[in-house]
Formats: structure tokens, sequence, C-alpha cells
């Protein structure tokens, strides 16, 4: 009895965990398949370089409203451009300001830190970073 046990236990820490417990659904919010490759030492990137700074791009095949990438200091943040609590309007566009991304819609502001906006149902819609050197990449 004692084995069985311990095999369905095994067996659910095995299957149960994932190394991508990634989840950004929002009904407001296409889900899109992209990747792309944001380098700093472009002009355009070159504020990605310092701590608390955001850049807005455009990806092929990728979100309309644009990808947010924002510097914590310790590491890269990547949102979505749109406001995520609304449909996509022609006023649902975020723009950057400081550490927060606004939206003109609602008068939300979102912390390009957490993606969070106080009394707010859904967080910015984050996508996946990786660093490798001067090279961000971005992707869902």
């Amino acid at each position: 009895m004692k084995k069985i046990l311990f095999l369905i236990l095994l067996s659910g820490f095995i299957f149960g965990c994932s190394k991508d417990k990634f989840s950004n659904n929002n009904p407001f919010l296409p889900n899109y398949s992209f990747s792309m490759d944001v380098n700093k030492n472009l002009p355009s990137y070159s504020g990605l370089n310092f701590a608390g700074n955001a850049v807005k791009a455009y990806p092929a095949n990728g979100p309309s409203r644009g990808v947010i990438i924002f510097n914590t200091g310790g590491t890269y943040n990547a949102w979505d451009g749109a406001c995520p609590n609304q449909d996509l309007t022609t006023c649902s566009t975020l723009s950057i300001s400081g550490s927060n991304a606004n939206c003109p819609c609602g008068s939300e502001n979102y912390n390009l830190f957490t993606g969070q906006s106080a009394g707010k149902q859904y967080p910015l819609k984050q996508y996946r970073v990786e660093v490798n050197g001067d090279i961000i990449r971005v992707y869902n």
C-alpha cells in the first residue's frame, strides 16, 4: 500500500510539474504566436540599457499595438501594448510614462514592474523574455 501511494505521489510530481507554467490568457486580447529580437546597441532600443526605461517595439505578425519592453533593473518584462481590460479599439493603445503604461480609454495606469493596475480584473498581458548579451528575445 505504501509503495502504491509513493508511486502515485511521485507520478504527480513528475507529470504535474512544468518548467514553463506560463499563462497569459485574456478574453480581450488575441494570442499571437511571434518571436522578435531587440538589439540594445541600436539607437531605437538603447534606452533598455538602463533600469526603469521602456521602449515599444512592433514585431512582424505580433500584437498590433506593439510590445512594451521594460528594464526592471535585474531583468526585462515584455507586455502587450494594448489595454488589457477592454476590446481593441482606436483608443486602446497603451502609452509609456516612466515606469507605467497608460490606457487613454479608461484612464488606467499599469505598473511596468508588475503589470498590475489597482482594481482591474486583468493585468497587462505578458510575453516571455530571454536575454543573450545585448539581444533581448521576446516571444509567445
